[in-house]
Parts: structure tokens; C-alpha cells; sequence
């Protein structure tokens, strides 16, 4: 009877998860058809389509172009740092790190952002519009486009001058998927059926058991970058888009960084878009606590790439060109800049951080410092600002220290939705 008992339990216990993880699966399809535009029904109609704002340029972009040249020297021979760009921000890439940066600099020179409507991205995973965007006007101009969307150069291109610079970041498709694949767990109905500590050596055993194209938030299983990019997720890597996308995607980003090199890519943006050291700086973000990251032997390794085998090539390719351009840069050079990077971060982290580095969400004393954690966990670290810093440098620390959902609530973006379903994550679990 005891034997039977805990069967029972058990069973009651599973599906009490099982009907909460219906329930949020329904919410969050709600959330999403409430806070989307219908882009079927866009395609079928005739749509206006606005010329570039580089033909209608706003009466704040003339008095920006008198202050700022967008060239890359001056008339003194010296560069000019660049203040119209697109990040494309990918998922699990250390993008956040970079979204500091980026809000950082765009304060600093008073530019201005294209901002989502009631949240941190552009209504992704729906394809990128223009009316994704707050307070957009035809042919108005923007300095900077950096949350989260899935990708459409068409799109992105009305809203930037003709000759903003375009960058990105990947990560070893490996890597990224460990990520990815753990962090929205919770959010993904086809791996609730995987049981046990072994769920991703389980999954890339046999995916296909598992995975269903098409199915609620099932590009976070597949390819995750090329589906970033816009493109088919589901398509083989010896597809011929798959080349083609890599083709469009080098014409369109004059740098791709790469995440294992982080540093090394600081300092290539720094070059191409001529920005100084001090808005290089960072802490890093959104770091997970290792008891949360599955190590990958070498065969996990090897199935995780060749099951997302399209990131795979994207990933090659933008690698060999990354590398060709520390090459271009020179090795010793990059050498001394990496170096005088770390020594220049080392400064902050020892004025800034108390403790001098990351810990758990649990030990992080104020919230504005809290970091979003994924449904269910507690696996994202954070800071705790250090007491007593030189004035002088107080309010770079904190927002050197600042999560992305409180900088974007400093810039005035209404993140309504965001805060809501944050609230329910929090409540249900």
C-alpha cells in the first residue's frame, strides 16, 4: 500500500505540473497574440512601404549631422566615432554584456534609440516591422536599433541612415544550444517529456523523438541563430539557402564578433566604429552559475553541432572572417589592447563590485540590480554595488551593473508586458 501511495503522489504531483505548464503555455500564446500584429494579414493586403529615412531626414538627424560626421575620418585625418548602428542581438551570445555597452555610449552622446512598444524585444519570434517600434514615424531617422527581434533587413533598413554600421556576435552552436536549451526549458512543451538529470544528452540521442517543427517556441531547439537571422530554422546545412542566407548576411554586417573571443571582438568594434577604451568597459552579464551549465563531453559536443548544423556553417564562416580581421589588425597590437582592456576592467570590478565579482540572485541586495531569471530558477548572477565609490565614478558603476530590463526602464521604455509576465513567472513558481 505504501509502495501504491507514493505512486499516487507522484502522479498527482506530475500532473499538477503538467496542468500549471499548460496553463502557462496557454498565457503566453495569449500574451503573444495580444502584443503581435497579425503578419499574415499584413502580407495579404497592399502595405505603403516608407522610403528609408535617409530621404526624410528629421530636423533633430540635421542637427545631429552638424555636430557628428558619419564618415570614418575627420578633416584633421583623425576617425570619428560612428553613432548610427544596428546590433543585431542574438540569444545565449553574451549580447547583453554588449546591450551595456551600447546603452552606455547611446546616453552618453544623447542618441536616439529605437525602442520596443510594452517590451524588451520587437515582439519576437514574429518577424521585425518597423511598427514594432515606439513613436515610429515614416521617414523618421533613429541613431540606435539593438533589442531583440527576428531579423528583416527590409524592415531594419527603413529606420537607420544608409550608412549605419551593422554588427552582430554568435557562439559556438554547441555551446548556445547547452544554453538555450536549459534556460527556456520551461518554456518549451516538447522537452517536458524528458525526465531525469540527463535531459539534453537525452534529447540529442535521438531529437527527433522529441522535436516537432513548428511546434509552440520550438526554434529554441533548432538553430537558433539562423532563426535569429530570419531565416528557416529546419533547413538542412547543405540546403543551398543556407549558403545564400551566410552570403546575405556577410553583405549586410560589416562585423560579426564571437562570443569564446570576446575581448579580441571589443576591440575590432572599437577600430571599425572608432569608440574610445572607456566605452569598451564591462562586467559580464546574465552569467549562469555553474551548477546550472551542463558540461559537453566531446561526443555531446560533435551530436549538438551536427543536430544544429546550419548554425554550424554560419558559425564557420563568420569565424574564418573574424579571425582574418585580427589578422588585418595585427596580432601584437591586439595583444597590447586585450591586455590594457583587462587591466582597465580589473579597475571597475575592484572600485565597483563588492566582493569583486558575480553571486547569486538570492545574495543581491537591491533589486534594480536583480537580474531576469528564466521560469522556475534562481540561475542567473548578478552584483551588489560596492559602498563608498569616488562619486566620480558612482554612477558608471551602477550602470555598468544595471540588467537590461532596468537600463531599458531608465531609457522610458514601457515594458508593461515584460513586467507582467514576469510577474506571473514569479507567482506560478
Amino acid at each position: 500500500m505504501l509502495g501504491f501511495g507514493v505512486r499516487k503522489r507522484r502522479c498527482k504531483s506530475i500532473a499538477r505540473r503538467l496542468a500549471v505548464g499548460v496553463l502557462l503555455t496557454s498565457f503566453m500564446v495569449i500574451l503573444h497574440c495580444l502584443s503581435t500584429p497579425a503578419v499574415q494579414q499584413v502580407n495579404q493586403q497592399k502595405v505603403t512601404v516608407a522610403l528609408s529615412c535617409s530621404h526624410h531626414l528629421s530636423q533633430t538627424w540635421v542637427h545631429n549631422l552638424t555636430n557628428y560626421s558619419q564618415s570614418r575620418t575627420s578633416l584633421s585625418g583623425e576617425c570619428v566615432p560612428t553613432l548610427d548602428i544596428m546590433f543585431m542581438k542574438t540569444h545565449k551570445t553574451a549580447s547583453s554584456t554588449l546591450l551595456n555597452i551600447i546603452f552606455r555610449f547611446g546616453e552618453k552622446h544623447g542618441l536616439k534609440f529605437a525602442f520596443p512598444k510594452g517590451r524588451n524585444d520587437f515582439s519576437y519570434p514574429s518577424p521585425f516591422l518597423c511598427s514594432h517600434v515606439k513613436d515610429f514615424q515614416p521617414g523618421v531617422c533613429f541613431n540606435i536599433l539593438c533589442n531583440h527581434m527576428r531579423f528583416n533587413g527590409h524592415e531594419v533598413a527603413k529606420l537607420l541612415p544608409a550608412d549605419a554600421a551593422y554588427f552582430t556576435i554568435l557562439r559556438d552552436p554547441a555551446e548556445l544550444f547547452e544554453s538555450s536549451f536549459h534556460y527556456y526549458s520551461r518554456a518549451i512543451p516538447l522537452t517536458w517529456g524528458i525526465h531525469g538529470d540527463g535531459k539534453l544528452a537525452e534529447f540529442l540521442r535521438e531529437p527527433m523523438n522529441y522535436y516537432t517543427p513548428g511546434s509552440y517556441n520550438s526554434f529554441y531547439l533548432k538553430n537558433l541563430l539562423f532563426f535569429d537571422f530570419g531565416f528557416d530554422n529546419n533547413l538542412e546545412p547543405d540546403h543551398p539557402l543556407v549558403e545564400r542566407g551566410i552570403q546575405t548576411l556577410s553583405q549586410r554586417f560589416q562585423l560579426v564578433l564571437m562570443a569564446e573571443h570576446f575581448e579580441e571582438s571589443l576591440i575590432l568594434l572599437k577600430d571599425t566604429l572608432c569608440w574610445t577604451m572607456e566605452d569598451m568597459l564591462f562586467f559580464k552579464l546574465n552569467a549562469r552559475k555553474d551548477s546550472s551549465v551542463s558540461r559537453l563531453t566531446p561526443a555531446l559536443r560533435a551530436k549538438a553541432r551536427e543536430w544544429n548544423g546550419a548554425d554550424w556553417r554560419l558559425y564557420q564562416h563568420f569565424n574564418a572572417t573574424f579571425w582574418a580581421k585580427v589578422e588585418a589588425y595585427g596580432w601584437t597590437r591586439m595583444e597590447q589592447e586585450v591586455k590594457e582592456l583587462r587591466r582597465r576592467n580589473a579597475e571597475m570590478a575592484a572600485m565597483c563590485i563588492e566582493g569583486g565579482g558575480a553571486v547569486e540572485a538570492g545574495l543581491i541586495r537591491d533589486t534594480d540590480l536583480l537580474p531576469w531569471q528564466p521560469v522556475g530558477e534562481n540561475s542567473i548572477l548578478g552584483y551588489n554595488l560596492r559602498k563608498n565609490i569616488d562619486p566620480k565614478y558612482r554612477e558608471l558603476c551602477r550602470k555598468m551593473l544595471t540588467p537590461e530590463i532596468q537600463y531599458l526602464s531608465e531609457l522610458g521604455v514601457n515594458l508593461w508586458l515584460t513586467r507582467l509576465w514576469g510577474w506571473l513567472k514569479d507567482t506560478i513558481f
